[in-house]
């Protein structure tokens, strides 16, 4: 039997709802990756030592994973101009590797490459020797579009559905020459899939006098405001390092989501600070989000 503050029935319920106005307020996720002083992942910390600033003000962390198990989605992309490096065959066995030792159960990858037009070789799928077969049949390319590579991506990985990880691997000379997409436009497309940008630079010219540095500087930026990370090997072998590093920070994430308070207006950019108490951390996480429609 009911208890008598237990209505028998939701008449009463229904009622009191008509004369309220509903507000959606979505939950924001955010990625961290948190790095001792030794650049090495942190595992295990509590959701005590983090907090979260929305435009400079301290938010409620509603949802804590100290290692998320969310599935991931990788678009692996591949520059085409790197097919003519005489060392391709060390990036086509590494890229291998990592597709081998990356995918979990859940998970999902596609290979892309990129010249002077963006080509997807092979589609999401967890299928190993398919994914490999794809990354060592890169065909070579002329052109470099680093732009819009970035932004097909991330359109792609946005429209794989929500609950999961985003991620774009991008192997890269970093000499931008062919993208129809500006810089702004790659990096807003980037923000808005809330993807994490992995960019490995092969520099065929270590010295910097001697190559056209803009792309890198501009990757540098995207990169950064993601969430993710930027290597430049310096030799084809270091590709396996950088490729197990990259695996080991996914499966080391935290994931922080709160609900902004206040909330930001309809369709703007929102700046984002995770901090870590009590220690001698690094924290890589997204820096900035769009709102959603209200």
């Amino acid at each position: 039997m009911p208890t008598p503050t237990q209505p028998i029935n939701g008449a009463d319920d229904r009622e009191q709802q008509r004369g309220k106005i509903n507000v959606k307020v979505d939950l924001v996720n955010i990625l961290a990756s948190v790095l001792d002083d030794h650049n090495r992942p942190a595992p295990d910390l509590p959701v005590q030592a983090f907090q979260i600033y929305e435009e400079g003000v301290l938010q409620k962390i509603e949802v804590f994973e100290s290692e998320t198990q969310q599935p991931l989605d990788l678009a692996l992309m591949v520059d085409s101009s790197l097919s003519a490096h005489k060392e391709i065959g060390f990036e086509e066995e590494a890229a291998a590797h990592f597709i081998r030792q990356v995918l979990r159960p859940g998970d999902r990858l596609s290979v892309f490459a990129f010249d002077e037009n963006v080509s997807q070789l092979a589609p999401f799928s967890d299928n190993v020797p398919t994914l490999q077969a794809a990354v060592r049949r890169i065909p070579p390319g002329s052109g470099t579009s680093i732009y819009d590579a970035v932004l097909l991506g991330a359109t792609t990985l946005e429209r794989r559905g929500d609950g999961r990880r985003r991620v774009i691997i991008l192997v890269t000379d970093a000499g931008e020459t062919t993208s129809r997409t500006d810089f702004d436009a790659a990096r807003k497309e980037a923000v808005r899939s809330d993807a994490l940008l992995y960019t490995i630079v092969i520099r065929p010219v270590k010295n910097e006098s001697g190559r056209n540095t803009a792309g890198e500087h501009a990757l540098e930026t995207i990169t950064e405001t993601t969430g993710g990370n930027m290597f430049f090997p310096d030799t084809p072998q270091d590709l396996g390092i950088i490729f197990d590093l990259i695996d080991r920070e996914l499966r080391t994430q935290y994931r922080l989501g709160y609900y902004p308070d206040p909330r930001g207006p309809a369709n703007t950019y929102r700046s984002v600070e995770v901090r870590v108490l009590n220690g001698d951390y690094h924290v890589r996480h997204r820096k900035t989000y769009l709102t959603g429609a209200q």
